[in-house]
């Protein structure tokens, strides 16, 4: 995938800015350690964004209306010409392994069936509203004949649409289609937080989540560097290349 991204020297540059929503900060702190952080507020909401160059990055929390609304806000604030939905995903294609990225051709809304079409990639994507059970992700493959699930991508690419803003797709798999663990949406606050303490205390006092726990903690890190170095080369590389696993799989 490629995107126009010509870095001025002197800051940002509105014709070319190229924008990321996220849901958290950890699916991206190897990529914006160092960048520049700006508190902004946009319809009575507080963002986090975070710059360099052309480059904008918003990390609005879990979940379609979260998604929704840190993209809207990154449109009203930063008028940026590409909007990126980046972060972690799950595997529904059993041959997708931890740390693959996937940049999809088309992005599902698993509630309504609507679809995206977007000008490259390779797959399909199904934003689901919750974290996918090993059953849940069956199910949705067979439904949507869909390779990766998140939360954010389908409602993320519906506000850039309305705005007439381009979008794509970036996503690292960060647990593989029989990964399980208890639903997590009760560590997710109304404003679509993950609420990390809460999580480390559930599973502290539960031993025989321990070894998940510990799974899920390196497969995060694995994908988050993955995904990082992607964003990298889209932001400040944008003629670079970056192998795809899935196009890879769909050849199998």
């Amino acid at each position: 995938m490629r995107c126009d991204a010509r870095s001025s020297g002197s800051g940002l540059t509105g014709m070319s800015r190229i924008g990321i929503v996220a849901a958290l900060e950890r699916e991206v702190r190897p990529l914006i350690r160092k960048w520049r952080v700006s508190e902004k507020e946009w319809d009575g909401r507080h963002f986090r964004f975070f710059e360099k160059n052309d480059a904008v990055l918003v990390c609005g929390g879990m979940g379609a209306e979260a998604g929704r609304r840190a993209t809207e806000a990154m449109i009203a604030v930063y008028a940026p010409k590409m909007i990126y939905s980046a972060g972690f995903a799950g595997a529904l294609d059993p041959k997708l392994e931890v740390g693959d990225l996937v940049e999809p051709r088309r992005v599902v809304n698993a509630g309504d069936g609507s679809s995206i079409s977007l000008e490259r990639g390779e797959g399909v994507l199904v934003s689901f509203a919750s974290v996918a059970s090993p059953a849940q992700k069956a199910k949705l493959r067979e439904a949507f004949a869909a390779q990766v699930v998140d939360m954010e991508a389908a409602a993320v690419a519906r506000a850039a649409e309305v705005r007439g803003v381009g979008f794509a797709a970036v996503k690292v798999i960060s647990d593989d289609s029989e990964f399980v663990f208890p639903g997590l949406e009760r560590f997710v606050d109304s404003s679509g937080r993950f609420l990390e303490a809460r999580f480390l205390l559930f599973a502290g006092l539960r031993p025989w989540l321990w070894p998940q726990v510990a799974r899920l903690a390196r497969n995060s890190r694995l994908a988050a560097h993955a995904l990082c170095e992607r964003l990298e080369n889209i932001c400040f590389n944008p003629a670079s290349t970056c192998g795809d696993r899935l196009e890879a799989v769909n050849r199998q």
